[in-house]
Formats: C-alpha cells, sequence, structure tokens
C-alpha cells in the first residue's frame, strides 16, 4: 500500500460550548491540517496522486473555515468546533472529492497547537 499526504494552515477562531476552562472564551488558532490517501497501484506516471491535486482538494475542503469564527459555520451548529470534530468534517468532505476505485483518503489530522493534534479515520 502507497500513502501519501498534504499539508494545509488555516487561522480560525472557536469557543468550546459547554467547556469549563480557557477555551470556553473566544480564541484563535493557525490550524494545521493533514490529509493522507493511499493507494495499493500507482498511476501511469508512478504517482498515488499529484501532491498539488491533493493540496487544491484539502484546500477547498478547508476555505469556508480560513479565517473564520468556527461557532458561526453551520457544521458546528449541533458539535463543537474541536479538533476532533474538525478532523471528522475536513475528512467527509475530503472523501467526497479524492475517494475513487483506487484511492481512499484514510487519515485527517488537525493540530491547533504545535504539540497537540486530534486525527479522524473512518472505520
Amino acid at each position: 500500500m502507497y500513502e501519501i499526504s498534504v499539508e494545509s494552515t488555516i487561522s480560525a477562531s472557536h469557543h468550546l460550548r459547554g467547556y469549563q476552562g480557557k477555551c470556553e472564551k473566544i480564541h484563535g488558532h493557525n490550524w494545521r491540517v493533514e490529509a493522507c490517501v493511499a493507494s495499493e497501484v500507482l498511476d501511469k506516471t508512478g504517482l498515488v496522486l499529484d501532491f498539488g491535486d491533493l493540496r487544491r482538494a484539502l484546500n477547498k475542503s478547508l476555505e469556508d473555515f480560513d479565517h473564520a469564527d468556527l461557532n458561526a459555520q453551520s457544521v458546528f451548529a449541533d458539535c463543537n468546533p474541536s479538533s476532533e470534530n474538525m478532523a471528522r468534517i475536513v475528512f467527509e468532505r475530503l472523501a467526497r472529492i479524492v475517494d475513487n476505485e483506487s484511492l481512499k483518503l484514510t487519515r485527517v489530522r488537525v493540530w491547533e497547537t504545535e504539540g497537540s493534534c486530534a486525527s479522524y479515520t473512518k472505520g
């Protein structure tokens, strides 16, 4: 199995509803997001997928979150905009773009800070 990954960053604010502590107040992060895709086969040029194509798809999945208040986004109406939920939502969006017969999104990882991340995988 071959796997490739790309990263992108966005700046966004959020707060955690129902949380007791600093994160209940609105604050911002420079979120780092990694997407990994895998395939058992390579294309005719020897690639799983062009890195640029994967990065463009990831950026499309993130575009309405960049420089936004995540709590105001409709996808977070019923859940907190935590790193965990962000990873799941980006995974669901990105899978619709990149998944096909031979290519599968395997993981999305989201960092709020340099040393703290959450990831989402399906299944």
